[in-house]
């Protein structure tokens, strides 16, 4: 399907709760509709797969999760060749671990994502 950025954005502002959760049998998490509806528009699978694992990995820092996905400027990039950042945090300001992208063809400039309960969701479906 891959929508541009702007178009998925507006998309996903339709999100608001989850009447459906779908589920990773390998890892034992959750994502919700919002997100099945982001990896499919943005051929993103590989977004909630990475973060559900490095989440689910946090829990026992924090029972809430806040994952944030940020490209980095362009033309802004560092010596290091990254092109994008994923933050994992509790959402007060402390980052509990950062994954660095050199490559990435994600649409988004950035995205929030919230880690709870084993269930990986958009801030409007929490």
């Amino acid at each position: 399907m891959n929508l541009q950025g702007n178009e998925i954005e507006e998309n996903l502002q339709r999100f608001n709760g989850s009447e459906t959760l779908y589920t990773f049998p390998l890892i034992r998490t959750c994502y919700t509709e919002g997100m099945k509806y982001l990896a499919t528009a943005a051929g993103a699978h590989w977004l909630i797969t990475d973060t559900s694992v490095v989440a689910k990995s946090l829990m026992d820092k924090s029972p809430f999760i806040t994952v944030d996905f940020k490209r980095l400027p362009k033309g802004g990039h560092d010596y290091s060749g990254y092109l994008a950042v994923i933050d994992y945090s509790d959402g007060n300001g402390n980052v509990f671990e950062t994954h660095r992208y050199n490559v990435t063809d994600f649409p988004l400039e950035e995205l929030r994502m919230f880690f709870v309960d084993g269930t990986l969701m958009l801030p409007g479906e929490y």
